[in-house]
């Protein structure tokens, strides 16, 4: 889910929005100051947008200074010129920045107009929003890249591995314990951001689910709140920035340390995690991005995370066909020999 910032647009940049909109300018350079949003830089036109998109662009981005750029395209709707809209989002600057632009997106977008802008681009690096990086954008748009056989098949592992790790030992499924008061409570206080991580653990002796601990955690600090000798349930509010937005999202974890659990614990807990998720889902109208199962808190590191939530698209490989042999070689001959024939006697 996105958040907005309340940073306002100036009135200097509403002018500008009107008279760029009507035509007047080509590029607009967007920048928060003072918390504001203001006009960077701009420039009234351009012969051909393909032609000049590189020397119009590139040298407005700064190495460390995020910022949003507008530029003209020559198609047009019922509303007028159609506008290209980039996110710029430097690797070098720093995260506050970052976060603060991507919380402010959704309102620069609204304030111009959603309807003039036709399409999008993120980008940390100069390559991915140069007219290059662009022009893939706009290829990968039109269709989802294609998969080898390999590939394919890899996705498809992949798909099944997660279904069988939400339904494995199925001898022990339907198995639902109840969640106490304690826990129902603070997983309501994860839902209104009142906190950021929730435990929970099973009660073995009365058959239900209690709460473990509840608290605001940093995602540096997950890993040491996974106990490395029992099982347990966590809810984390992931915070994080995708793509320019700025992102949070209840990531469920299922730790089980292994062998060092008894059996009877082991199989309680995979057994419980379904209806666990069920019914937090449906009753308690908590949406969980992802589903997560690890076996060490240590693998909770954020680009763990990150990948988790975000997986990346198998990247596109050319099967190259296996070279033929040697023509007119067809190896040694060999000699077969037919049923011997009976000696002849006189």
């Amino acid at each position: 889910m996105c958040h907005q910032t309340g940073i306002p647009v100036s009135k200097e940049l509403k002018n500008i929005f009107a008279r760029a909109r009507n035509g007047e300018f080509c590029v607009l350079k967007i920048v928060i100051e003072n918390e504001q949003l203001k006009v960077g830089a701009s420039r009234e036109s351009v012969s051909r947008w393909d032609q000049e998109y590189d020397l119009c662009i590139l040298p407005l981005l700064e190495e460390q200074q995020p910022a949003y750029i507008l530029y003209r395209l020559d198609t047009m709707n019922v509303q007028g010129f159609q506008w290209l809209f980039i996110a710029w989002s430097p690797d070098l600057s720093p995260v506050r920045q970052k976060m603060l632009y991507a919380a402010t997106r959704t309102t620069l977008k609204k304030e111009f107009g959603n309807s003039h802008i036709k399409d999008e681009l993120f980008g940390t690096v100069t390559e991915d929003v140069s007219f290059s990086g662009y022009t893939k954008h706009l290829v990968l748009q039109k269709g989802p890249v294609p998969l080898t056989a390999a590939e394919e098949e890899l996705q498809k592992i992949k798909e099944d591995t997660e279904i069988f790790v939400e339904t494995k030992r199925p001898t022990l499924q339907g198995v639902a314990f109840p969640l106490q008061e304690n826990a129902v409570q603070a997983l309501e206080k994860l839902q209104h951001k009142e906190l950021s991580y929730v435990q929970l653990e099973i009660d073995f002796n009365h058959e239900s689910i209690v709460l473990a601990d509840a608290s605001h955690t940093e995602i540096v600090d997950l890993p040491m709140r996974v106990p490395k000798d029992s099982a347990r349930y966590h809810f984390f509010l992931y915070k994080h920035s995708y793509e320019g937005d700025y992102r949070e999202s209840i990531v469920f974890i299922y730790s089980m340390p292994g062998y060092t659990c008894s059996i009877r614990e082991r199989m309680l807990y995979s057994s419980c995690k379904n209806s666990l998720i069920d019914m937090v889902e449906k009753q308690l109208s908590l949406e969980i991005t992802k589903k997560i199962e690890i076996g060490d808190g240590n693998e909770l590191t954020p680009d763990f995370l990150y990948e988790e939530v975000h997986p990346k698209q198998l990247a596109h490989r050319q099967i190259f066909a296996k070279p033929k042999g040697p023509a007119g070689k067809r190896g040694i001959r060999r000699l077969i020999r037919g049923p011997a024939e009976p000696d002849k006697t006189d």
